[in-house]
């Protein structure tokens, strides 16, 4: 169960920190130990296998949850959210690959040498240039390793087809993400209020979508969006320096 990032206000990457505890209702909080005896002293109902850390309230204020979790829905349960989305949805990519794309027959297009960018419309790209001829905006952050994996290069060919529909993707070496702290987790964000957390098992399928209204998430996630987009290469232009060094 590996713990979700939330949010910290150290600006060199160490404590204080908070984390939610997958799959419970449980916050994980790393700070300082407390040592002032006095402090301990009054400390109430303290069993064995307790510790007490401080943080300043300034964390808790912008990173605490201040709902209960959300629970697992199917990814059907936003596709409307797709169309009724009232200025942006926003995408951050973080995995190294997507089963649903080495299940996809593009796939083996792609790793036989075709070219798969001229592809006939589908059902994802007519929205696109639907939602995106009204003014709305759809946008990708795509995390990218080096060296780039399979299904990052796959992404990469592809993408031209959902830019030409009215996409804006772009891509950020996982170097740089970390320096940012950005989260290490996919979720949409839509209209800056609703998050859409992706879950998935170890062979990169998608279990389904924790949706969440939470201030302290929709603000989270926010704030990783502006700083993604801010340093994030767009997709032509980073392709190109990613085949300059194959």
């Amino acid at each position: 169960m590996t713990l979700r990032f939330l949010g910290t206000t150290s600006d060199d990457g160490d404590c204080p920190t908070l984390y939610e505890i997958p799959e419970t209702d449980e916050i994980l909080v790393q700070g300082d130990r407390e040592t002032d005896p006095a402090h301990l002293a009054r400390l109430r109902d303290v069993k064995e296998s307790e510790t007490f850390v401080r943080v300043p309230r300034s964390l808790l204020t912008r990173y605490a949850p201040t709902t209960e979790a959300p629970a697992l829905e199917p990814f059907a349960s936003i596709s409307r959210l797709f169309k009724e989305f009232r200025h942006t949805a926003w995408r951050l990519e973080t995995r190294r690959g997507y089963a649903s794309d080495r299940r996809s027959p593009k796939w083996a297009r792609w790793q036989a040498g075709e070219d798969i960018v001229a592809e006939p419309a589908n059902a994802w790209r007519a929205n696109v240039a639907e939602q995106t001829a009204a003014g709305k905006r759809f946008e990708r952050v795509r995390i990218v390793d080096d060296p780039v994996t399979d299904g990052q290069r796959f992404l990469l060919a592809s993408a031209p087809g959902n830019v030409a529909a009215g996409e804006d993707i772009r891509n950020l070496t996982r170097a740089e993400a970390e320096q940012l702290r950005l989260p290490d987790f996919d979720f949409w964000l839509f209209d800056s209020r609703v998050v859409a957390r992706f879950a998935f098992d170890e062979y990169d399928t998608t279990l389904g979508v924790y949706v969440s209204e939470d201030p302290a998430e929709v603000l989270a996630a926010c704030q990783a969006r502006d700083a993604a987009w801010h340093h994030a290469v767009p997709t032509a232009e980073f392709a190109e320096r990613v085949r300059s060094t194959m």
